[in-house]
């Protein structure tokens, strides 16, 4: 039987190359692949390689290899499959931002059925019913670990069922017989943060098991290995010092906004596009998530949504001062409404940052709205956000904090509206040097530094 890596290589270009393979997975015995193109693969041709013991042609193609040999071939398979990147920062954030952002639809649904249910309590109505709304929406979060550790695990190359066993250690119940440190540990302690690392630990001890372990013993020993070793590992170190952590990115995020709130918004909200820009915002994911799971809403989305209210007003400003460029003025238009739900992406790179000027003031405006939200901070009257991911008008039915929902909504869309005048003022002002001035065929002549 040929090596795992070289049967990988000679089945890529028989099932149509790279681009006809649009996803991998594997069971027990077979790969299964979903192909763009059934015509591209030479069948006859995949039955004959060595270490190849049959081919089954069903909703997806499953070349079987017999279990040990699956899980190699599957890995080095997918290997190949991915565009070699260097390792950098980015590409680091990146890869944990994929963990999380499956998870973005159900902590939106969740965290909507949460702020609902929080007002029916408030207001005294359907005692019958909120119960088991509040069920609903607390049961993705309270086993959220388990899906960050099947993703983990599915984002670095291991078997995404593992991640999840090994990182389900941290939600399980049964945690508090166990004492580490000499501290009795607590179910869910560490938490996402937690999860995340168990699931990397687990991926790293299975592939280590992989290339040592003989074949045949591989679907027994390798799976019972992992879980083992790193679930001893989260148990009596992982979960202690991701406790640890949590905590201290709850207390210095409530810190922060509590005694200097004002000048944290005003950073957070004025620095968000360029973080946007340059793909490092997504180092911010894991913090709003361990922000929701630990206090129930993340104080930190709602000021950096003013960057987006920013960009915003800088674009009216360019619509407004740029009458006679037809061009610009129908993509604001078209990016506008996207903008004004959140998505910057669309102003950011068709409006503001090629025009230069705009994009420093849509952070101006970005800034003062995040002084406005930090204000309040300061005065007790923090702004939270159940979900990640909307922002703009959308964040309003996801907005929680110690104050009634009219009062946060009240803070929140004074920020809005302070971003919006402060980014339209200072790109109105600043922002477009000789914008009005035309040439003799009513051409605008503008200055785009």
């Amino acid at each position: 039987m040929p090596h795992s890596d070289e049967l990988a290589a000679a089945l890529l270009p028989l099932v149509g190359g790279p681009s006809n393979v649009t996803s991998v997975a594997h069971c027990m015995t077979r790969l299964r692949l979903d192909l763009a193109d059934r015509s591209l693969v030479d069948g006859e041709a995949v039955r004959a390689l060595p270490g190849v013991l049959g081919v089954v042609e069903d909703d997806t193609y499953q070349v079987v290899l017999g279990p040990g040999a699956v899980a190699r071939v599957t890995a080095d398979f997918e290997a190949l499959l991915v565009r070699r990147e260097p390792s950098s920062v980015r590409t680091v954030l990146r890869r944990v931002a994929n963990v999380f952002l499956p998870l973005i639809p159900a902590l939106i649904g969740c965290g909507i059925l949460a702020g609902v249910n929080g007002l029916l309590v408030n207001a005294g109505w359907l005692p019958s019913l909120t119960p088991a709304l509040a069920a609903i929406a607390s049961a993705f979060m309270s086993l959220i670990a388990v899906f960050v550790g099947y993703n983990t695990a599915k984002e670095f190359g291991g078997t995404p069922i593992l991640g999840a066993a090994v990182a389900a250690v941290v939600v399980y119940p049964g945690v508090a017989k166990v004492t580490a440190f000499g501290v009795t540990l607590a179910p869910g302690q560490g938490g996402v943060l937690g999860a995340l690392a168990a699931a990397l630990l687990g991926t790293y001890v299975e592939k280590w098991c992989r290339g040592r372990v003989p074949a045949a013993l591989d679907v027994l020993v390798t799976p019972t290995v992992t879980v083992l070793v790193s679930g001893l590992a989260t148990l009596y170190v992982l979960m202690y010092a991701a406790g640890t952590v949590s905590s201290a990115i709850g207390t210095a995020a409530n810190w922060l906004l509590s005694t200097t709130g004002v000048f944290a918004g005003a950073v957070l909200g004025g620095l968000f596009l360029p973080l946007v820009m340059l793909g490092l915002h997504q180092a911010l994911i894991p913090l709003h998530a361990t922000l929701i799971e630990q206090q129930g809403s993340t104080p930190l989305l709602p000021l950096l949504a003013m960057a987006g209210a920013g960009q915003v007003g800088a674009a009216v400003a360019v619509y407004v001062r740029l009458r006679h460029d037809t061009g610009l003025r129908t993509t604001i238009k078209s990016a506008l409404p996207a903008g004004l739900l959140g998505v910057g992406e669309p102003l950011i790179y068709g409006v503001s940052l090629p025009l230069g000027r705009p994009f420093l003031t849509a952070c101006v405006g970005g800034a003062a709205g995040g002084a406005f939200v930090g204000l309040f901070a300061m005065l007790g009257q923090g702004v939270g956000a159940t979900a990640i991911g909307p922002s703009g008008w959308a964040l309003f039915p996801l907005l929680a904090g110690g104050a009634g929902w009219p009062v946060l909504a009240g803070i929140y869309g004074g920020g809005l509206l302070t971003a919006y005048a402060v980014g339209f003022g200072a790109t109105y002002v600043f922002g477009l040097k000789d914008a009005a001035r035309c040439d003799p065929g009513g051409r605008p002549v503008v200055s785009r530094s």
